[in-house]
């Protein structure tokens, strides 16, 4: 039986990074996964928003979990930012009735569907770990990694608060290191794994956001790891587009090629026209071809 979610793969994967988009539908469909598009949904707002403008944030989150809900099918992400904010809303919804009572008085003066708080919000890294027989999964691996060092980087927006989210989440996450290991490669520890990639500073302050982009990846790189992963798109240009620029803060090369969960998986399952492989800011292709993935 098809697992059949509805996909929400948030503005940075329709925009920038886009490889992680096209990434995890092909491993998906690999997978017996079927996402189904979200043609009216919105930006989710972020943090931002949620920090700002609470009341409309609310709105905004029940507006796209309506659509999921509509189309009778738990939501799923690519993201950790739209995760939490739609987590935290939905969490919100399920334990306040009159919370959702006003929220859903304003979806229904502006033309929009009640939401009724039935469905759930995953993260696509979680249904693959979770939900998925190991076995189904290895059964796709035609490139095991052989041994190659993954950093697993979970950046925080899936980890807390850890009391919202009904997977793993804070200290006991392991859905990344699970995914290396299935995958035939060798999980990274090392300090900062489960520390914030500085995104959500960039623009306030970006001398800080570079240098916790550096001490991150620094630290990865030192522990042994060849490459790193994220379960984030935002995460994804802080710890890869940004790494160049942290370079420079650090007053050392980093070198630390990065790339989304999704697009791993797609290498190990021999994907790779569909692992946007060439996108990536810092070229993995000599990492994997140590390893035979080339």
């Amino acid at each position: 039986m098809r697992l059949a979610f509805a996909y929400y793969p948030g503005c940075a994967a329709k925009q920038v990074q886009k490889e992680a988009d096209v990434a995890a539908r092909a491993v998906a469909e690999a997978l017996g996964i079927t996402l189904y598009d979200m043609p009216r949904a919105t930006c989710c707002g972020a943090v931002s928003l949620r920090e700002t403008k609470p009341a409309f944030s609310l709105a905004v989150a029940a507006r796209i979990l309506s659509e999921a809900e509509e189309k009778g099918r738990h939501l799923v992400t690519i993201c950790n930012t739209c995760l939490q904010t739609l987590t935290h809303a939905n969490h919100r919804f399920k334990n306040e009735p009159e919370l959702l009572d006003k929220i859903n008085h304003v979806l229904v003066q502006a033309g929009v569907r009640a939401y009724k708080a039935s469905i759930n919000v995953y993260h696509l890294l979680w249904v693959i770990t979770d939900q998925l027989d190991p076995e189904q999964v290895q059964a796709k691996v035609v490139k095991p990694l052989n041994g190659l060092r993954v950093a697993p980087f979970y950046g925080c927006h899936n980890l807390r608060p850890e009391e919202i989210f009904d997977a793993k989440a804070g200290e006991k996450a392991d859905h990344l290191d699970r995914l290396i290991t299935l995958l035939g490669g060798q999980p990274v520890a090392y300090d900062g794994h489960d520390k914030c990639c500085g995104f959500h500073v960039m623009l306030s302050d970006k001398t800080e956001m570079r240098a916790m982009v550096a001490k991150n990846c620094l630290n990865a790189k030192k522990a042994g790891a060849e490459v790193m992963i994220t379960p984030c798109t935002l995460c994804d240009m802080s710890m890869g587009s940004f790494q160049k620029p942290a370079e420079k803060v650090a007053g050392q090369a980093i070198e630390l090629p990065e790339m989304n969960f999704a697009q791993l998986i797609a290498v190990a399952m021999g994907l790779e026209a569909s692992a946007g492989l060439d996108r990536l800011h810092v070229p993995p292709q000599a990492a994997l071809a140590a390893h035979g993935l080339r």
